[in-house]
């Protein structure tokens, strides 16, 4: 498969997991564009990878794991999303899921990066970790440490609220 069919099949799906990690669709924008610049350049070994979608998915999760790293401190992130749920009547299962997801942007990067993969992409252990690059322990131990936070978090929501 060439660079630009890859790009034309696989790139709007790339988006989609680069805006969950990084909780904003122009910033993910930004995050593919620049990981497939990067593959563009190697895509003769890109393309003799096993899987290329693996391949590029680890990619875009070591990208923005260094991204976060380096992130200025003049940039603030801010919860859209949840000020739109606030803002408008759009629902209480939107208002949830806005919620949930303002919830998972707070996980560490490795963390957040499996949960995404594990439960959006629907991906497996294996897959997951041959992508960040681990054991399939550490999968299973990431996605673990996440669910404990995302369970600490919900108790200590619902111990304020009413």
């Amino acid at each position: 498969m060439g660079f630009e069919e890859y790009v034309r099949l696989r790139g709007e799906r790339l988006v989609r997991l680069a805006r969950l990690l990084v909780r904003d669709r122009h910033l993910a924008e930004d995050l593919v564009q620049e990981v497939l610049g990067r593959a563009y350049v190697r895509w003769d070994r890109v393309s003799r990878a096993d899987d290329i979608d693996v391949y590029v998915r680890r990619m875009l999760v070591n990208r923005h794991i260094s991204w976060r790293r380096r992130r200025s401190s003049a940039e603030v992130a801010t919860d859209a999303f949840g000020d739109l749920a606030a803002a408008t009547d759009i629902g209480a299962e939107a208002a949830e899921r806005s919620a949930a997801w303002a919830l998972i942007a707070d996980l560490p990067p490795k963390q957040r990066a499996t949960i995404v993969l594990r439960y959006y992409e629907d991906l497996d252990d294996a897959t997951i970790a041959r992508i960040l690059g681990c054991s399939q322990a550490t999968v299973r131990s990431q996605s673990m440490r996440a669910l404990a936070t995302l369970r600490r978090q919900l108790a200590d929501r619902e111990e304020v609220l009413p």
